[in-house]
């Protein structure tokens, strides 16, 4: 119930109520394409009329009836996915056996078999499951072991998210933040991979809109505000390839519209730009019904010539999905071309057929009954579909690196290469040469030791491409590497290097553990928790198994055990800031009863201090993203070692934390800050000039009082670059400190960096 939060109550509907379910059901029947049998509208409605009686005394958190929430995804499959009878059914039905007294067997006995698998398919798991694993991830390893038989499964369970999603409102603030992550982290790319691009665009907008609300509404208001101006544009821009077009006698359909909030967000974050630097806002789309006896590929082209004719096209620009069309059934042909004003515009152009299969995606046509066809498209997806195969037969059981190695299947172009007998393997954009040895054979993967290239030897990380002939070279005595992980990208080689490095780390593990509880002994000093923990904080190791693994490694100097051991704690106190925990639910407790009592009075406040591993329950900053006071914040927490991490609200590994254990999301936010420091990272461009490094040390650390970690430079073609690590109090402090850099003389820009480093 993590997505619903659906409430019990023995309400009676309204008149409106009524009203507004009779309409829906209404508009379900009447705008679904695929329901002219009567036995197929006699179905939906005998699916109906149970969903109507299993939820009848349920409503969702928003008030309305529960009911409302199946209706709704029963018309996004029907009316946005365009599938028929059985699927419209089972979207209706979706929540009945996970949330109500009816069974599986119920289902079976008053529909058939097939209803029922669907419907298992979709039904979340309620079993227990191990410390380190994830029940969000479990359901999802569920369904795509039924999607691998009967792909209804995925395309219900996306519009169930869709529609979560466009109702996420009423949801309190961390549960927003986990289901908004889970669909930007799995569920838009599913969509993307399926060709659901409509779905896959507005997933990653609403994500947006409840991960990143300021940020979303600024955009859109931007949007809104040149909407205007917009109209014009692609008015003045349409007009002479209309009547091109006109000309040619082409049927068509011409629309304009600006590229969606998430994608202009990500070019700004990608290029570092302002959204009126974002060149090509604008795209047209061109929809054509071909010409008697003129394949739909001829017409792309000839309908690009007639545009090229207007407006010069960007050549680097073009995509060509026409001849050689996406793995997941996409086609169209995409130019790039230089419009009025000098402002670049993407022009798509597709036949009608091509835009259905866009718009609802090429699985909408998938073939559930009879002999499938044999077109390249349905190739293609069968085959991505016998990968997924492949890695839910995988005997690692940890549903969390699962969901990791499926991710990296989903937003990915292919590429095609050859044996050295000619048969052609299709990999994602740069896969490596260990990616193609582990797509043969795991066995092959896991000893090669080289690889032939076109005829050249090269190392196993040389990088793919299109038209390359493969020869993998082996040896019996070569096994897999760590660093090998550094240099593959498909699921198959990560997974597959990964369960052998465990079997190999398992037993660096047990030797190191061995070896520290008999030095330790012959130090006659007992193996507790809090002396692995300070010796881990020592040796500066995140957790036991890496700790222990090193030293089986012999990677860990023990000699310096009692030396570490023997010094005292620094505990300072006197620097430390707070955050307040919105919610109390999921924070480390303490042992005892009374300190229990004693956290409960005060539970909105939690006390950071400099060294939490020697508390019993710590709360540490984390090291990937460096939050200081002012940053928006969020808190996970790490159930392994009793601590809270708090991470900034945009930090990438905090949304695959969210989107797996949303359950361990708290969130947080600073209250003051005293004396303490953070470390943090700018970068200063600018014209290179005599004594310009000193002006700014000078003014960082004598003006400002603020202490240089590191520094580096780099000075080419005149251009000058520094990056600075530096402490800093506050974001308020920061930003004080980068607009004074801002004016020191030749100086082009000061930017904060994510900081990576210790």
């Amino acid at each position: 119930m993590t997505e619903k939060e659906l409430t019990e109550t023995k309400s009676v509907l309204t008149p409106a109520e009524k009203t507004n379910i009779e309409e829906q059901f209404r508009l379900l029947m009447e705008n679904s394409p695929r329901l002219k049998k009567k036995a197929d509208r006699e179905r939906v409605e005998k699916a109906f009329n149970l969903a109507f009686l299993a939820h009848k005394d349920m409503r969702r958190r928003s008030g309305e009836p529960y009911i409302c929430h199946p209706l709704a995804v029963a018309r996004i499959v029907s009316e946005e996915i365009g599938l028929g009878a059985l699927s419209i059914s089972c979207a209706l039905l979706h929540d009945v056996v996970e949330d109500t007294d009816y069974t599986l067997d119920d289902i079976r006995q008053m529909f058939d078999e097939k209803t029922a698998r669907i419907i298992d398919g979709l039904t979340k798991i309620s079993g227990a499951f191990t410390d380190h694993s994830s029940s969000q991830a479990e359901n999802f390893r569920k369904i795509l072991l039924t999607l691998s038989d009967d792909m209804r499964v995925i395309l219900i369970k996306l519009a169930d998210r869709l529609h979560n999603m466009r109702t996420l409102g009423s949801m309190p603030a961390d549960k927003k933040m986990k289901i908004a992550s889970e669909t930007i982290y799995i569920y838009a790319p599913l969509a993307h991979r399926l060709g659901l691009y409509a779905i896959k665009t507005e997933l990653e907008d609403l994500s947006m809109k409840y991960r990143y609300p300021e940020i979303y509404e600024e955009i859109a208001s931007k949007i809104r505000q040149n909407e205007k101006k917009r109209l014009s544009e692609i008015n003045r821009f349409s007009l002479p390839i209309i009547q091109k077009l006109e000309e040619n006698k082409i049927h068509f359909e011409i629309t304009g519209r600006p590229k969606s909030i998430y994608s202009i967000w990500k070019k700004m974050q990608t290029k570092n730009i302002p959204f009126e630097e974002v060149y090509d806002l604008l795209a047209i789309r061109i929809i054509f019904d071909p010409k008697p006896r003129v394949s739909e590929k001829a017409m792309c082209w000839m309908i690009y010539s007639l545009i090229t004719d207007i407006y010069l096209p960007k050549p680097d620009r073009l995509r060509d999905w026409v001849s050689k069309p996406k793995a997941n059934g996409y086609e169209a042909l995409h130019a790039t071309v230089m419009g009025h004003d000098g402002k670049w515009v993407e022009v798509q152009i597709r036949s009608r057929r091509m835009d259905e299969i866009a718009e609802r995606g090429y699985a909408a046509h998938w073939k559930y009954k009879g002999e499938r066809s044999v077109e390249p498209q349905e190739k293609e997806l069968d085959l991505w579909l016998k990968k997924i195969r492949e890695l839910l037969e995988n005997p690692n059981d940890n549903a969390l690196e699962f969901l990791d190695d499926f991710k990296l299947n989903l937003y990915t172009s292919e590429i095609l290469v050859f044996t050295p007998k000619g048969h052609i393997k299709s990999l994602p954009k740069n896969a490596s040469a260990l990616d193609f040895a582990y797509e043969i054979h795991t066995e092959i993967g896991d000893h090669a030791i080289g690889a032939k290239v076109n005829h050249k030897l090269v190392p196993l990380s040389y990088k793919l491409t299109s038209g390359d002939q493969v020869e993998i070279l082996t040896s019996d005595k070569q096994r897999p590497q760590a660093e090998w992980l550094n240099y593959v990208i498909t699921a198959k080689a990560k997974v597959s290097i990964k369960n052998a490095l465990k079997t190999e780390r398992k037993n660096h593990i047990r030797i190191g553990k061995e070896r520290l509880e008999r030095k330790l002994k012959s130090l006659n000093i007992n193996t507790t928790a809090y002396v692995v923990r300070k010796l881990m904080n020592a040796y500066e190791t995140l957790t036991k198994d890496e700790f222990y693994s090193k030293i089986g490694l012999g990677l860990l100097n023990l000699d310096d055990v009692e030396q570490i051991l023997k010094q005292k704690s620094r505990n300072k106190l006197v620097k430390y800031w707070t955050l307040q925990f919105l919610r109390s639910k999921g924070t480390p407790q303490k042992k005892n009863n009374e300190a229990n009592e004693k956290k409960k009075k005060e539970k909105d406040t939690v006390l950071l201090r400099d060294n939490p591993l020697e508390e019993e329950a710590g709360y540490v900053i984390a090291n990937c993203c460096k939050p200081i006071p002012g940053d928006n914040v969020v808190g996970y927490l790490d159930k392994e070692k009793d601590t809270i991490v708090v991470h900034k609200s945009t930090c990438p590994t905090v949304v695959r934390l969210a989107a797996k254990h949303g359950d361990r999301i708290i969130p947080v936010r600073w209250t003051e800050h005293k004396l303490r420091s953070f470390l943090s990272r700018i970068r200063i461009t600018g014209i290179d000039r005599l004594g310009i490094l000193s002006d700014i040390t000078t003014l960082i650390s004598k003006q400002l009082d603020v202490n240089i970690r590191s520094l580096s430079v780099d000075v080419h073609d005149g251009i000058f670059e520094a990056i600075v690590d530096l402490y800093v109090h506050s974001t308020v402090h920061l930003n004080n400190l980068m607009l004074k850099l801002s004016k020191i003389k030749g100086i082009e820009s000061v930017n904060r960096e994510e900081y990576s480093g210790e």
